[in-house]
């Protein structure tokens, strides 16, 4: 039986045909019935379906000539490399799948390093060679320098035809190895994901590493300390399939009636409760979340509301940091972490559709290191979190090593681009060689500069064809300043900004110019200020609103209309004074800031 199971997955760079491909192996296998059948049948959130990419890890399992098939299908976005390294951990073969047409991108290479340092098995597949424009020598020739493989390891398929695909099955079966004989020993299991089911708590997707573990069985969680009993147990195919028992080398799930959110963790191990393991399996590293953002419910009283969401996202997406936060516009939130845009995007795109919430996402912001003149050394993770600037003796932002493919005519607009970026550049390395010669710029960059919009002007200045991949490099000394930006002439803490100091006029007077158009007028003159303590840098001021107070007249002397003029001029006069003169900031506004 152990003889005749391989786990593998599937990594790729993102829109190289993964799920494509994963669709052909479940028709193949018979594993969903035709009718049931449709495109990206893996990708089960909606939101998957809608944009076309993969954002969770999903595994099934398949029967294939007497073979048990544990396939998992992993994203290719940057923004969710987490997914793929836990999915990387719970098997022992990756296929390595380049499209014939765009050749290898940067997380091709990213994918690839990961599955190296889990000593997977690599079969390197080219996919798309039904499209016209598909080029596989030139393909092959980048896949070979990458792997330093031969050029008949290289497989061709077409995950929409169909062709190829049986015999990259074939060759899983033959060249993946099957899991490790571990029968006879206390039953481990390894936690790669978990997600929140209504009815029967929380849902662990688990990799036997060894022994075996059935329905009835007393557990225990050994990171956490939770106590269950297996009241389920079994495998995906896609959808939760019981078994009543998970034997050493496979792939499946486990129901234990634990719904304490804390309790189940990603990369805890499962092991009976009496004559159990000693010795947890070595789990995952900890994830480093990157952009930090202010996330708060549009009305206060959903702050209980939100909270549920958040605990239940944090079980399906392990990558995801947070913590609670006040502030005195917004109310109770929390600060969340994400390994970048995509991944704040997407989190609060699920808040609204899985949960029904409406929330404000404050400005994001990297993590600092702030070194204190007394010697005190903290991290701040929002602009309010700054001490004064006289009790700062300098501050460390983190910078990335950043990879960029590309082909060799917009190697200059890409440096350009990068330049303006603060990025320091490195080496160069050719993939290809002759016509459509490609290449790979290593640079090293600060993340504040890849957060906002650097990948969209990536996209544009080589017209869609480069590709990105970073990684944390280390901290290091910089000249960073708080932005703060006033509104009739009070300070809004949740539009702060933390920005270098020769960036921080063209920043300021970005953001008075966008809230000078998202803004309604009022009755009184709206000033909108930037400033860096204390200092005006850029202003702008929004009309008041002329309501006509003389209408009402039809006739007499001049001097009743001025009096009527003169009576409305003080009253605005009176309410600005009073500070009567509040100005509400509605969404839109933050929205637009945080989008600039």
């Amino acid at each position: 039986m152990l003889n005749n199971t391989r786990n593998f997955c599937i990594i790729a760079h993102i829109d190289h045909g993964k799920s494509t491909l994963a669709d052909r192996f479940l028709e193949i296998t018979n594993t969903v019935d035709k009718r049931h059948m449709h495109a990206q049948l893996l990708d089960q959130m909606e939101l998957e379906q809608e944009r076309g990419i993969t954002i969770k890890l999903q595994p099934v399992r398949m029967k294939y000539k007497g073979y048990t098939l544990n396939l998992i299908d992993t994203p290719g976005h940057v923004d969710f490399t987490y997914e793929v390294s836990r999915s990387l951990a719970a098997v022992e073969g990756a296929i390595l799948l380049v499209d014939a047409s765009q050749g290898v991108q940067a997380q091709t290479i990213a994918n690839l390093y990961l599955a190296i340092d889990q000593d997977l098995t690599i079969i390197p597949v080219m996919n798309k060679i039904d499209l016209p424009n598909a080029d596989p020598d030139k393909v092959s020739a980048e896949i070979i320098h990458l792997l330093g493989c031969k050029r008949e390891d290289i497989l061709t398929c077409s995950g929409k035809t169909g062709q190829g695909v049986p015999e990259l099955l074939d060759e899983v079966i033959k060249k993946v190895p099957p899991p490790a004989e571990t029968s006879d020993k206390p039953p481990r299991a390894l936690i790669f994901d978990s997600l929140y089911n209504d009815y029967c708590g929380i849902v662990a997707a688990i990799r036997m590493k060894d022994g075996a573990l059935k329905k009835g069985d007393l557990v225990t969680f050994m990171g956490t300390g939770a106590k269950g009993e297996v009241l389920d147990i079994g495998h995906f195919a896609p959808q939760m399939s019981s078994d009543g028992i998970l034997e050493n080398g496979q792939i499946g799930y486990v129901t234990s009636g634990v719904k304490v959110l804390g309790e189940v963790r990603v990369g805890d191990t499962i092991t009976l409760t009496k004559n159990g393991a000693t010795e947890q399996l070595p789990g995952y590293k900890e994830v480093k979340p990157m952009v930090f953002a202010g996330i708060f419910p549009r009305e206060g009283d959903e702050y209980n509301n939100l909270r549920d969401a958040v605990d239940k996202l944090k079980l399906s997406d392990s990558a995801l940091y947070y913590e609670p936060e006040h502030s005195q516009a917004l109310g109770f939130g929390f600060r969340c972490g994400f390994l970048g845009m995509l991944h704040l995007e997407i989190f609060q795109e699920r808040l609204k559709r899985e949960f029904g919430l409406s929330i404000i996402a404050t400005i994001p912001s990297v993590a600092y290191n702030v070194f204190k003149t007394n010697g005190e050394n903290l991290t701040i993770k929002s602009p309010q979190d700054l001490p004064e600037v006289q009790k700062i003796e300098h501050i460390e932002e983190p910078w990335m090593t950043v990879d960029i493919i590309t082909p060799q005519e917009f190697i200059g607009n890409i440096m350009g681009l990068i330049a303006e970026r603060k990025g320091i550049y490195k080496n160069t390395e050719y993939l290809s060689t002759g016509a459509g010669q490609r290449a790979i710029l290593h640079y090293e960059t600060p993340l504040a500069s890849l957060i906002t919009d650097f990948y969209d002007k990536l996209k544009s200045v080589s017209s869609g064809y480069a590709s990105l991949n970073y990684e944390y490099k280390e901290y290091k000394k910089t000249d960073v300043i708080k932005l703060d930006i006033m509104i009739a002439d009070e300070v809004v803490e949740e539009l702060a900004t933390l920005v270098w100091q020769d960036d921080a006029y063209r920043a300021g007077k970005k953001i008075v110019e966008i809230l000078k158009d998202t803004l309604d007028r009022e009755q009184f003159v709206i000033k909108i200020q930037a400033t860096i303590g204390g200092k005006i840098i850029a202003s702008e001021r929004i009309s008041a609103l002329r309501k006509d107070v003389t209408a009402k007249l039809y006739g007499g002397d001049v001097t009743r209309k001025n009096k009527l003029l003169d009576r409305q001029k003080k009253g605005k006069k009176k309410m600005m004074s009073m500070n009567k003169g509040k100005v509400t900031i509605p969404t839109e506004a933050y929205l637009a800031v945080l989008k600039r």
